[in-house]
């Protein structure tokens, strides 16, 4: 009896070892690598049509479907949110327009509420793996950003290159220069300014929002936006492999990160690195050496199980290292935060760290989880403070 149970279970671990090596070997390929970072093709919103925003909760003309055409040629899919308190003020305008997809957004009445307004604000939207601009918790998101202020914050949201129905196939490289182009488009066609523009992002947006944002601040002349908002971010792919785990239960290659040699030669295969700790540091070094203005607010629940909240401290740490010549030790400044800390008690915690030029606020929620956090009040609170702080007449 106790012969034939060995048996067995040396088959079962042989055949579960057989298929994680398998599971490691097509990892190193190009191809599984993308579709296991982006999950571009799990979309979430299947039977929902993108082109009736109505379908979603929106109100009829509040939201307008276009596509922005990428510098590389692809079209990209996005969405144009009308605040609810100025839809009010011109509903009748905006319904008495076809609904639907639109060729021209330039000729609707919605974008002219954007284009021609002096005092309109924009929130760049830049999601997480998975979905498109309909799917889960973005579409409270959404309505979270533009709360604070429901007559002047405008949202701009979009799917990357092989999200939704965006043409293309994602990369790193892809993805920044989609971000990037939508930016452009912003500031361009839109005629919004940087001053008046908010980048919100998440999970994976966070990187894709701090390529973006080193991009425009390392311009001559440099181009800053009013502030930027990451929650959910990680420190890099490599780092977040070795934490991340499926649905917050089953482990990819974190059981491999106790062999720092086998874990440190499979990271040489990973193709799309997302350097976020790197990025933030430039960011943040290229404003303070340039002395322009710049606001930064990381946001993460420690009841995250997709992305652990630790990750935010270190995005921080790296942030706030750039701001000393000497540096910091990660050590150093937790003694600091210690003792500059708000408990905000059940709430979670705050630290803000100053400087001439820039402010770099950490805030560590108890709850949120990784998605239902974007449609909590602490969104709608944190654009709202960025945006009073670039200009106090913004309430």
């Amino acid at each position: 009896m106790a012969h034939t149970l060995f048996k067995y279970t040396s088959i079962s671990i042989a055949v579960s070892a057989g298929l994680y090596a398998g599971l490691l070997g097509l990892l190193s390929t190009s191809f599984f690598q993308a579709h296991v970072v982006y999950l571009h093709k799990i979309q979430m919103t299947w039977f929902k049509n993108l082109d009736v925003p109505e379908s979603f909760g929106f109100l009829r003309g509040q939201v307008t479907p276009f596509s922005i055409k990428s510098s590389t040629g692809e079209e990209l899919y996005a969405w144009h949110i009308l605040p609810v308190e100025l839809y009010r003020l011109h509903e009748s305008d905006l319904i008495a327009e076809p609904s639907g997809f639109e060729l021209d957004i330039t000729s609707r009445h919605a974008f002219k509420l954007l284009r021609d307004d002096p005092d309109a604000r924009l929130v760049i939207h830049m999601h997480g793996a998975g979905g498109t601009v309909g799917s889960g918790y973005r579409v409270p998101n959404y309505r979270a950003l533009s709360a604070g202020q429901p007559k002047k914050i405008h949202v701009l949201t979009f799917d990357y290159r092989g999200f939704g129905r965006s043409h293309g196939t994602p990369s790193e490289r892809g993805l920044c220069l989609d971000a990037i182009d939508v930016t452009d488009w912003a500031i361009k066609v839109a005629g919004i300014p940087p001053s008046r523009i908010l980048i919100f992002s998440q999970s994976l947006g966070t990187a894709v929002s701090l390529a973006v944002s080193e991009h425009f601040a390392l311009q001559s002349p440099p181009v800053v936006f009013t502030g930027t908002i990451l929650v959910a971010p990680f420190v890099d792919v490599a780092t977040l492999a070795a934490t991340y785990r499926i649905a917050g239960s089953i482990p990819i290659l974190s059981p491999l990160a106790r062999f720092p040699l086998l874990f440190n030669y499979l990271n040489t295969f990973i193709q799309d690195k997302w350097l976020s700790k790197d990025r933030i540091a430039e960011y943040v070094r290229t404003n303070e050496a340039n002395g322009e203005k710049y606001q930064l607010t990381l946001i993460h629940a420690e009841d995250d199980y997709d992305i652990p909240w630790h990750h935010t401290e270190l995005v921080f740490w790296h942030a706030v290292k750039a701001t000393i010549p000497l540096g910091v030790t990660y050590n150093e400044l937790e003694e600091v935060k210690s003792k500059s800390k708000s408990d905000m008690g059940a709430a979670g915690s705050i630290v803000v760290w100053r400087t001439e030029n820039g402010v770099i606020r950490e805030e560590i929620l108890k709850t949120g989880l990784h998605d239902v956090i974007m449609g909590n009040p602490v969104i709608a609170m944190t654009v709202m403070r960025i945006f009073e702080a670039a200009d106090p007449s913004f309430q």
